[in-house]
């Protein structure tokens, strides 16, 4: 029973289809247009280069008590790509989950969160959605002894967005608001947090807090390692009910596909 879910799509026009010292001087000396220019430019390749590569999805589905605590807890397993195709204005992800493990339920009638494209939320900073957001760069942090841009984003109302709300049939657009964290050397987004930029309690969402994650991978054929997902989390309360998503990606490997068309001679 799933009695509403959460993507994050790309969406066609109308129709709707997440070293100190040094580099940190690096960071002082570039203008705030310079940073978010980088990280879209980066985006843009990366979207490509994530087409090319397939992963295990693992997904764990937690429904929460009152209390706080478990009170119900589904794993499963996929074989995880994304397909893209892009034209002048317009793009298409298509999510492709083939089961690797079959799901054994352990419960009747628990109503489950349906979560999906969360870890894309980089597509903030594609060019498609950059100016469906105000994104403001927020100074330097640094984490495991790196330096990284904070940047901050909030959803502009009326404009595109990325994610969506589905309840019963009906689709109801995201704005989101949060934080992310940006490798100053390349432009790659290595973290995202968002929330809810406004309420939506009048279609029954209390709450939504996402965590994106992002680690390299060294996969043949590519110049660099490229941050790829590596976990997303989504926290959801609804007016009498809270779940908890988590996804874990791993064991990318690229993919190509080719086409042989052979055309026989016409016999006399």
């Amino acid at each position: 029973m799933y009695p509403c879910s959460l993507s994050s799509k790309l969406v066609r026009s109308i129709i709707i289809t997440g070293m100190i010292g040094s580099v940190a001087l690096t960071c002082a000396a570039q203008s705030n247009e310079e940073i978010l220019k980088k990280t879209t430019a980066e985006v843009k390749v990366f979207l490509d280069e994530l087409s090319d590569v397939k992963c295990t999805e693992h997904v764990t589905q937690e429904k929460l008590n009152p209390n706080g605590k478990i009170q119900y807890r589904q794993d499963s397993t996929f074989d995880y790509l994304i397909i893209m195709q892009a034209g002048d204005d317009d793009l298409l992800l298509n999510e492709s989950r083939l089961p690797m493990q079959e799901t054994k339920a352990k419960g009747k009638n628990v109503p489950l969160l349906i979560t999906n494209g969360f870890s894309t939320l980089f597509l903030i900073f594609h060019p498609y959605y950059r100016d469906s957001f105000r994104l403001t760069p927020d100074g330097t942090e640094v984490i495991d002894k790196k330096t990284q841009w904070r940047i901050r984003f909030e959803h502009i109302p009326g404009t595109r967005t990325p994610a969506a709300l589905a309840v019963r049939g009906r689709e109801y657009p995201l704005e989101l608001a949060g934080i992310a964290w940006v490798n100053p050397d390349t432009g790659d987004i290595t973290r995202i947090e968002a929330e809810l930029a406004n309420s939506m309690v009048d279609v029954g969402l209390k709450k939504l807090v996402t965590t994106v994650e992002y680690s390299p991978q060294k996969l043949p054929g590519l110049e660099r390692n490229y941050l790829f997902p590596s976990r997303a989390s989504v926290e959801v309360e609804s007016l009498r009910q809270h779940w908890i998503n988590t996804h874990v990606f791993s064991d990318y490997k690229r993919f190509s596909v080719s086409t042989d068309v052979a055309i026989s001679e016409k016999k006399e």
